[in-house]
């Protein structure tokens, strides 16, 4: 009877399937708490990637796994170990040799003598002067080879993955001599900007071998060749230039007839790839004598590790996840480190097909739906308690095009815009032709028979809420407060009184209306001063614009007028306040006042001349003054935007 085996192993399909998928929602919740704290929103989509949703991996965990791995690369060891082994295989060989002669009594074993003993310093040097020597050792002859055999396989095994194999076989040698050529050839063409698709095929089909990594296409070939040409040049530019002089001459004599062709690559490969690293040198440093393939290596790892640094960065403008190379990072930091990032690629993906963000010049921001979560978050959490009741409605015997059903209806009249009652239209059809003895089916309707259900109509309101932008709001911690108040006072208008006109207004050194978009991404205005008078005029002019609603003008502030606008436009700026300033601010009090609007001041903190200062005011508008703790204003704001379109009716 046969029988199954199964083996079992880690999971090699791509992303884990049984990976918790991200939440979505809470990930926009997530980004929205940070910004209803006071947060840049800039900074929480940021964040939200970099630490990863829900504590899980981010961007910042994998930064942290690559720049680990560049430190163990730059103490991998000395970079000058290739001259260094070829000093001491010469060293060995040499010593060998004088061993052999010193056995031998005669004129051409001390002229021999003579001339090791006066060999060049130079390693280089004396290699090339030993490249005619007659050797009589096998033993030291053989180890002379080696240096030139060593470092051309680790030159031609660096820059070609399946050359070095190759070159232990002289039969090959040729064959790599004509593969080089027809390879700058075939780079030469594209660089020309000639169609070189057969010419590649052609080219792979004969030369293949050299190449295990199997490039599917020329562009493929140039990037992987580049690399490894790059990062042998930024060894040469790491080295002392005794040292760069010592191996550079080296290399010529171990590749002999290539030198020209291996050159001739590096110029090509240049000219097509000059955006990668090519000049600049690393300080890598170590107890262990690096190769020449070895240091070469470790360069060309550190150029991965920085390319793929820059990627995890997104520092620059416009940058997606899907700028980040995802086999980089499973070849640099692997497999679960890729997973991860295909995790929050998904996630950001999501959280735009779903419409949860849309990218802009400036990045990622919150689209209009997220915005109206968030605004929906700010609202339960600064008014919990907001009874889902009619608070606000007010009566009034006119029937209005808004509000709830008064159960009565009358006859439509041209211009009117209230819902039909269906069932007293057709009840006055079917009475209208059973009066003329015609009441037969269908029932016909005629323009006399339709009536309206009438409603109340919802009293509205101008409101303009101005927050102050200045830095102190954002030093001492009143930042998160403001934007969550004025976030959820907009949700509030939006969903439960549209009929009312909402204007945010944001000053600094100067006022500016802001949309709920703005509000949520704005941040702290670094310059100096308070300009009231500013944001007041502004108010005055969006309340002159709904001149059929009741003006509400609500101001959430943590210090006193400090600037005010010349006739010329600009914002004059003096602490502390000048006579000129409280004198402008007062006249935009004074016009606000006089339109009937009501004006009210949230004071934050116990600044004794914001308090006199607002004390005037209410006394000379009439208004309020409400002085609460910064995580109960937004309960304060809408609260008192409920009482004041009520209060005004009542």
């Amino acid at each position: 009877m046969r029988h199954n085996r199964f083996r079992y192993g880690a999971w090699r399909g791509g992303p884990d399937p049984l990976a918790p998928p991200y939440d979505v929602r809470a990930a926009v919740d997530q980004v929205g708490a940070e910004v209803l704290d006071g947060g840049s929103l800039r900074e929480a989509l940021r964040n939200l990637l970099r630490n990863g949703p829900d504590g899980g991996r981010g961007l910042d965990d994998l930064l942290a796994r690559a720049r680990r791995l560049r430190r163990e690369a730059m103490r991998r060891g000395d970079l000058d170990g290739a001259v260094t082994r070829a000093q001491q295989l010469l060293d060995q060989a040499v010593a060998t040799e004088r061993d052999a002669l010193a056995a031998l009594d005669s004129d051409d074993a001390r002229f021999a003598e003579a001339q090791l003993a006066n060999l060049p310093r130079s390693t280089s040097k004396a290699v090339s002067e030993l490249s005619e020597y007659s050797w009589t050792s096998p033993e030291a002859r053989a180890l002379y080879q080696q240096i030139l055999d060593q470092l051309r396989d680790e030159v031609l095994g660096q820059r070609f993955q399946g050359m070095k194999e190759a070159m232990q076989d002289p039969a090959m040698q040729e064959r790599m001599r004509e593969m080089l050529q027809d390879l700058n050839a075939l780079l030469g063409k594209h660089a020309r900007g000639e169609n070189t698709d057969d010419a590649f095929a052609q080219f792979m089909a004969q030369h293949g071998d050299f190449f295990p990594e199997q490039p599917g296409t020329v562009e493929e070939l140039i990037d992987a060749l580049a690399r490894r040409a790059a990062a042998g040049e930024r060894l040469l530019r790491s080295l002392s230039p005794q040292q760069r002089e010592e191996l550079q001459a080296l290399m010529e004599q171990s590749l002999g007839s290539l030198a020209g062709e291996m050159a001739a690559l590096t110029d090509n490969l240049r000219s097509l790839r000059p955006d990668l690293n090519w000049g600049r040198g690393e300080r890598v440093r170590g107890q262990r004598d690096l190769g020449y393939g070895e240091a070469a290596g470790a360069l060309e790892e550190i150029g991965d590790l920085d390319d793929l640094l820059d990627q995890l960065g997104q520092e620059h403008p416009g940058a997606t996840l899907d700028d980040v190379d995802v086999e980089a990072v499973e070849r640099q930091l692997g497999r679960s480190a890729a997973d991860d990032l295909r995790r929050l690629r998904e996630l950001e993906q999501q959280l735009r097909r779903q419409g949860w963000v849309t990218r802009g010049a400036d990045g990622l921001t919150l689209s209009p739906k997220a915005l109206r979560r968030l605004g929906g978050t700010a609202l339960r959490t600064v008014f919990a308690d907001l009874a889902a009741g009619r608070k606000g409605q007010h009566d009034l015997r006119d029937a209005g095009a808004a509000g709830e059903l008064t159960g009565a209806s009358r006859r439509w009249q041209y211009g009117d815009e209230q819902p039909i009652d269906v069932v007293r239209t057709i009840g006055n059809a079917v009475r209208r032709q059973a009066t003329g003895g015609t009441a037969v089916l269908p029932i016909g309707l005629d323009v006399e028979d339709f009536e309206i259900a009438e409603t109340e109509r919802r009293v509205s309101a101008a409101v303009a809420l101005c927050v102050d932008l200045s830095f102190s709001m954002m030093a001492d911690g009143r930042w998160g407060p403001m934007k969550q108040a004025a976030l959820a006072l907009s949700h509030l208008v939006a969903t439960r009184f549209p009929q009312d006109a909402l204007q945010i207004i944001g000053f600094g050194r100067y006022a500016t209306k802001l949309s709920v978009e703005e509000l949520a991404a704005v941040e702290p205005d670094y310059v100096q001063g308070t300009n009231l008078q500013h944001a007041l005029m502004l108010a005055g002019r969006h309340l002159r614009r709904h001149p059929g609603s009741d003006p509400v003008v609500l101001v959430v502030t943590d210090g006193e007028p400090t600037a005010h606008l010349l006739d010329d436009g600009t914002s004059y700026f003096h602490w502390p306040s000048t006579r000129e300033t409280v004198t402008s601010t007062v006249h935009e009090v004074d016009q606000l006042t006089r339109y009937g609007a009501v004006l009210n001041v949230f004071m934050l903190g116990e600044d004794p001349g914001l308090r006199r200062f607002v004390d005037a005011v209410a006394r000379r508008s009439g208004g309020r003054v409400f002085t609460p703790e910064a995580g109960d204003l937004g309960r304060y704001v809408v609260s008192d935007y409920i009482r004041a379109r009520r209060g005004r009716r009542g």
